[in-house]
């Protein structure tokens, strides 16, 4: 069985649609995004867009969500096959960064859709809120682990460092949708530096 009992078929279409509002989203933007573009791009009525997806909003969520998916798949087993909490950091830093790179338009999607969906009263796109929290959370525990076992030095909040790993990482996609030429590998590699260097015991 498909994910809510979707045919094959359907869950096909569902991919393609979400792709194409990649790249919808990509290079139009937020607000020149509809799913009349949408359809138009992959050569179907916007009746085929409703049957799969009720609103935008429902479409752009399930862009949202592909993308961290796959993000997800892409990072974690980088992190996994390293045995330090120190080799873990730059690992993680480096993927997320390896991964906004290699699938740029996704993250320029992905960005699009973060900063314009927000609740009726104005607070953050729900989704990404929560992105945020539980990617803190994890680097939090992930520096404080390694400060426990004198990797990382003792002298830093684990929760403001990994504030600061997190915003760093999420400049990338801001960067992406602004300069073509942009080089995220080279920053992944910089980034991991500056935080090997700010975090490690000199023990």
């Amino acid at each position: 069985m498909r994910p809510e009992g979707r045919t094959f078929t359907e869950t096909a279409r569902r991919a393609q649609i979400v792709a194409a509002a990649v790249d919808t989203l990509a290079e139009l933007g937020y607000a020149q995004t509809s799913l009349a573009r949408i359809a138009e791009r992959i050569g179907v009525s916007k009746g085929v867009i409703s049957y799969h997806f009720a609103s935008k909003e429902e479409l752009l969520q399930a862009v949202f969500a592909d993308v961290l998916a796959r993000a997800g798949a892409y990072v974690r087993p980088r992190v996994e096959a390293e045995s330090t909490a120190r080799g873990m950091l730059r690992a993680m830093i480096e993927s997320n960064v390896d991964f906004m790179g290699e699938y740029r338009r996704d993250m320029v999607a992905l960005f699009e859709v973060a900063v314009n969906t927000r609740r009726a009263d104005s607070s953050p796109n729900p989704a990404a809120a929560e992105m945020s929290r539980e990617t803190a959370a994890v680097t939090t525990r992930l520096l404080a682990s390694g400060q426990a076992k004198e990797e990382f030095r003792a002298d830093f909040d684990p929760r403001a460092m990994a504030m600061a790993i997190r915003a760093a990482i999420d400049a990338v996609p801001p960067a992406l949708a602004r300069d073509p030429e942009f080089d995220a590998r080279h920053y992944a590699r910089e980034l991991a530096d500056l935080f090997d260097v700010a975090t490690r015991s000199h023990g």
